[in-house]
């Protein structure tokens, strides 16, 4: 766990112009996020294969990304003093931006609003939550929060699957220990390389999520045969386990996006709301 005046003096010890410009951009987004908290649109077509990464760094955590029909959204959160914050570096902390207040509550208000989704017509929503805090405390706070809203999570009791409106993965410093043997769970897990030739059940690790930059080369424009194979390989050892295959570390462009979206690759992270769904919209009219 951080403590709350570790941030402050972190930032007291940082060179005034550093400090300054990240106060400027960070205010930006939160006056923005408070802004449209509480609006909500009516619903996009959904988007199941696009992935919001570092979703929170955008104007309007969460509403931006359902506003562009995103099914899959992902936040870092913090343990500090016994709150889960939400940011991507520790400075970024605020003790108002929780991730039941950008996150969990705005879901909530959503389902209630169109009668237990969170688009009318997708079945499923996914929450990701990056640990960025030691794993085993920051997931026991986690867990007592995720038990609040029980009645819009999915849950797994002894290992079998009951759906709810939205399914939370766990990434980052999460690990399989924290939630193998956990008889009632609101969360399951991401999986690295190895996953993909384990019999692991999929209950509790639904995806694999792989750095592209160490797994393939440098991206030029097209794949070398070589690596179309590897890459098809990957996508069929996923499915084959009943795993979902995510890649992160990647290009975020059209033009790679036409390569996973044609491998068949499950969630195609961007942090380009916008241009990705014009891109799905595209090949789906």
């Amino acid at each position: 766990m951080i403590h709350f005046n570790t941030v402050l003096s972190i930032m007291k010890n940082m060179p005034k112009i550093v400090l300054y410009t990240f106060i400027l951009l960070f205010c930006h987004g939160c006056i923005a996020a408070e802004d449209d908290s509480q609006r909500l649109r009516p619903p996009a077509t959904p988007m199941m294969r696009g992935h919001a990464h570092n979703d929170y760094l955008h104007s309007r955590p969460l509403f931006d990304a359902l506003d562009n029909g995103f099914c899959s959204v992902e936040a870092d959160i913090f343990l500090v003093d016994d709150a889960l914050l939400v940011a991507h570096f520790l400075l970024f902390v605020r003790k108002d931006r929780t991730l039941e207040s950008l996150y969990l509550e705005p879901l909530r208000e959503r389902i209630r609003r169109f009668e237990g989704k969170i688009f009318p017509d997708a079945e499923k929503f996914y929450l990701w939550i990056e640990l960025k805090t030691e794993a085993k405390s920051t997931y026991a706070v986690l867990h007592k929060v995720l038990e609040k809203y029980a009645d819009i999570l999915t849950r797994f009791e002894n290992d079998k699957e009951v759906p709810g409106a939205v399914t939370v993965i766990l990434t980052g410093n999460a690990n399989l220990d924290l939630i193998r043997n956990e008889p009632l769970r609101y969360a399951c897990v991401d999986g690295g390389l190895g996953m993909l030739d384990s019999n692991v059940s999929p209950t509790l690790i639904p995806v694999v999520s792989l750095d592209w930059m160490r797994e393939f080369s440098r991206f030029k424009g097209e794949l070398p045969p070589d690596q179309q194979k590897k890459l098809a390989e990957q996508v069929l050892k996923a499915h084959e386990r009943g795993r979902k295959l995510r890649y992160w570390n990647a290009p975020d462009h059209e033009t790679f996006w036409k390569i996973l979206y044609d491998a068949d690759v499950d969630f195609i992270n961007t942090d380009r709301l916008e241009l990705l769904r014009q891109f799905f919209e595209h090949r789906n009219p």
